[in-house]
C-alpha cells in the first residue's frame, strides 16, 4: 500500500517535542522528508535522534525572521521545494488574567504566535508546489473564553483568521487549512496536575488528548485524503470546543 506523503518535502516548525514532534514522525512514517525547527540546539538534536530518517533539523526561531531566511534557504538548496508546511511553532502563557500583562508577555506571544506564523508562511511560499498544504497551528483558547488567556487566546484567533484571507488569495493554488487543538498531553502540563485536571473535566470525552492524535489530524490535512479541505478549523479537542 503506498504511503500518503510519498516523496513530498515538509516543513514543520517548532517540532522538537509534543505535537509537532508526533506529526513530523507520522509524517516520515508515512514516506515525507522532514525539515523541522526548534530553539534550543540540544532539543533539536534529540528530535533528530528520535525520527531518525528522512530529516534535517534547523536551529532558529519562528518569530526572528532572519532564522526563517536561513531555514527555507536550507530548504532550496537540499530539496528545492515544499509540499507541506505545518506552521506549529507557539509561545504562551496560561494564567495572566486581566491586570497582570505585561508587555514583553504580549510582545513574546504575538511575535511567535501572529507575526511568526505569518511570516513564516510568506517566506514559504515561493518554494510551496502548486497542489500543496499550509496547515497553521491554532487552539480552542481562540474561540473559547478560558480566564487567564486573554493574550493567548487573541492570538489563536489571528491564526485561525490568516486562513480565511489566504484562501481567497491563493484562489485554489495552495489548500490552508488550521487545527485547533484542545487539551493535549504534552511539556505544558508538567508539574502541573491540578491545572491539568481542571481542563479534562470539561473534555466531553473524559479524557486528554495524545500528541499522536493531533498529528493524524495534521496528516488528514497533508495529504490528498483532504484534497477538496481548505479554509477550515480542525478541532481535535475531544468536543470541548463544541459545548
Amino acid at each position: 500500500m503506498s504511503k500518503k506523503l510519498e516523496n513530498r518535502v515538509a516543513v514543520i516548525t517548532g517540532a522538537t517535542s509534543g505535537m509537532a514532534l508526533a506529526t513530523a514522525k507520522l509524517f516520515v512514517e508515512e514516506g515525507a522528508y522532514v525539515f523541522i525547527t526548534g530553539r534550543g540546539q540540544e532539543r533539536l538534536d534529540k528530535a533528530i535522534k528520535e525520527i531518525s530518517k528522512n530529516v534535517t533539523g534547523v536551529q532558529g526561531d519562528a518569530g526572528n525572521l532572519a532564522d526563517l531566511d536561513r531555514l527555507f534557504d536550507i530548504v532550496k538548496k537540499e530539496k528545492d521545494h515544499i509540499d507541506v508546511l505545518f506552521a506549529s511553532a507557539g509561545v504562551g502563557e496560561l494564567s495572566k488574567p486581566l491586570g497582570s500583562i505585561t508587555e514583553k508577555g504580549f510582545d513574546d506571544t504575538f511575535n511567535v504566535n501572529v507575526r511568526g506564523t505569518l511570516f513564516t508562511v510568506q517566506k514559504a511560499l515561493p518554494l510551496m508546489k502548486d497542489g500543496g498544504s499550509i496547515i497553521l497551528n491554532s487552539s480552542i483558547a481562540g474561540v473559547k473564553g478560558f480566564p487567564g488567556t486573554t493574550v493567548y487566546s487573541a492570538s489563536k484567533a489571528a491564526v485561525r483568521s490568516f486562513a480565511r484571507t489566504w484562501i481567497a488569495e491563493l484562489k485554489g493554488r495552495i489548500r490552508v487549512n488550521v487545527i485547533s487543538p484542545g487539551t493535549i498531553d504534552t511539556a505544558i502540563f508538567d508539574g502541573a496536575q491540578e491545572l491539568k485536571d481542571e481542563f479534562v473535566s470539561i473534555i466531553p470525552m473524559g479524557r486528554i488528548g495524545q500528541p499522536r492524535e493531533i498529528a493524524t489530524a495534521a496528516l488528514f490535512l497533508a495529504s490528498d485524503d483532504s484534497s477538496f479541505v481548505t479554509g477550515i478549523e480542525l478541532f481535535v479537542d475531544g468536543g470541548t470546543a463544541q459545548i
